[in-house]
């Protein structure tokens, strides 16, 4: 799917958590927040797109997940966080190049053609990555290695980047053709940038095939580049996006300017991002994967982020004056969206809620981000009861009903949006400092699902409240207001 990724070190982030975050931009795809406990997980699971079957291990983990309220075409579980504190976020779709395609064929699903012949099953893919990975890791590097293991076995149908995130580590992996990949252990001190395209500018093969403190691939991922004749570097250096990416006029509309766009919100004073003599414009090819932001990151600069239209330049879409280039690139915050999480692992908290997940619905520009602890054995319903018709019972429909009003009227919402989305925030982090407080003293564990009905309260409570006002300002710009003093 077309996502945007971003990953927060501890020493990068305002509280010492490791952060991971994308939007799951699909088609309108409903989507809810559920938990899995250990015995609804399959023994075998199979999956739609790829036609695979797929033992599990007997030990799953609780989980939670963001899955497809209609499973017509799979699970597609999206992230989540399990019972060992370990968050997951897949997948990225990243971008590719023939040279690797040819050499390494993705692994598709093939439907027999005759009666004697027998379908041929496909690899893994974005439907299918969560659910085999996140029940049975306990760390972030375990998720890299369990799921390595599955590419090699059985192959990937698509082109992926997967973020996994522990109370001391991200880990960030991507997969190279059929069944190559690579992941390297996100600096402590750095945010991460990932807009769709393969990420990594950097990889040391020596750590990789030594110690593998940070960096790790496939056993044959040296000889694979040197037979097909891959690398594309010059003078020593090696950068994978050269050797495995693609760099496109299509890159350019689409990917490369919500990487300019991130970088210039992180890192303003360390390059120059506008003007005639900038280091970077929009269509650049090689923006930094990684920064070492300019100030420490919390959950609302990630939400800002991820909900970017170009505020402050003239591509913003919905400024009022036309620039010449107003709209003419892919906003971060998309109408498509279906959930957008943030998972923090926090240090300080204890064990039962170390776990923090933020879940937005619907459009990230005019919806508001929700925290809740995932570590309970249900949602409350108004996140995990979504319905297929829309319906101001839940999260999701109603997130989705404020940005379909808004932005119709953008000029006319905005702020009743930013009051909206600063609202959830805050009365958000109010309930999660008196939990987190009542747990630290108690050590209840109880009190997560306490806490998280409590915060879908207000949810619903300030959602509803800003979808009245949205309608009514939508009302008042609608084509045919007309009265009599118009005559």
């Amino acid at each position: 799917m077309p996502c945007t990724t971003i990953l927060v070190g501890k020493h990068a982030s305002n509280n010492h958590a490791t952060m991971i975050a994308r939007t799951d931009d699909g088609h309108f795809d409903e989507k809810k927040l559920i938990v899995v406990e250990p015995k609804d997980q399959k023994k075998v699971y199979t999956s739609v797109i790829g036609h695979l079957t797929v033992e599990l291990p007997d030990n799953p983990m609780r989980y939670t997940a963001c899955p497809s309220v209609d499973s017509k075409n799979g699970v597609w579980a999206a992230t989540g966080v399990n019972a060992a504190n370990v968050g997951m976020t897949a997948t990225e779709t990243i971008t590719s190049n023939p040279r690797v395609l040819s050499a390494d064929p993705l692994v598709t699903y093939q439907k027999a053609k005759t009666k004697k012949e027998k379908d041929i099953p496909g690899g893994i893919g974005e439907e299918d990555i969560v659910v085999l990975v996140l029940p049975y890791i306990r760390t972030a590097r375990e998720g890299v290695l369990r799921l390595a293991a599955l590419l090699e076995q059985y192959g990937t149908y698509e082109s992926n980047g997967i973020a996994f995130n522990d109370e001391n580590e991200i880990w960030w992996m991507e997969t190279i053709g059929g069944h190559h990949w690579m992941a390297k252990r996100v600096p402590d001190d750095v945010a991460v940038i990932m807009p769709n395209q393969f990420g990594m500018d950097s990889f040391d093969f020596d750590d990789a095939f030594g110690k593998q403190k940070a960096h790790l691939c496939s056993k044959d991922l040296r000889e694979f580049i040197e037979t097909y004749h891959l690398d594309c570097n010059q003078n020593g250096a090696f950068n994978p996006r050269l050797v495995f990416g693609s760099h496109s006029d299509q890159d350019h509309v689409y990917n490369t300017p919500r990487a300019w766009y991130m970088g210039r919100y992180l890192a303003p004073s360390q390059y120059r991002w506008d003007g005639p003599n900038a280091d970077f414009t929009p269509e650049s090819d090689d923006i930094p994967w990684s920064f070492v932001p300019d100030r420490k990151i919390a959950v609302e600069e990630v939400k800002e982020l991820l909900s970017s239209n170009y505020k402050g330049t003239p591509y913003d879409p919905y400024l009022n004056h036309d620039t010449g280039v107003r709209g003419k690139y892919r906003s971060i915050g998309i109408n498509r969206t279906g959930v957008t999480s943030v998972i923090e692992i926090r240090p300080d908290a204890p064990d039962c809620c170390k776990g923090l997940e933020w879940i937005c619905f619907g459009s990230t520009t005019f919806d508001a981000l929700l925290p809740v602890y995932p570590n309970v054995k249900k949602m409350p319903k108004y996140l995990s009861d979504v319905t297929l018709d829309a319906s101001t019972e839940n999260f999701y429909w109603g997130s989705r009903l404020i940005g379909a009003l808004a932005d119709h009227s953008y000029n006319q919402c905005v702020q009743i949006v930013t009051r909206y989305q600063n609202a959830v925030m805050t009365e958000g982090r109010k309930l999660v400092l008196a939990y987190d407080k009542k747990i630290a003293e108690t050590g209840d564990a109880s009190l997560c699902a306490e806490a998280n009905e409590k915060l879908a309260a207000m949810a619903k409570e300030q959602t509803d409240k800003a979808l009245t006002a949205v309608l009514r300002e939508s009302s008042v710009t609608m084509k045919n207001g007309y009265n009599r003093a118009d005559n």
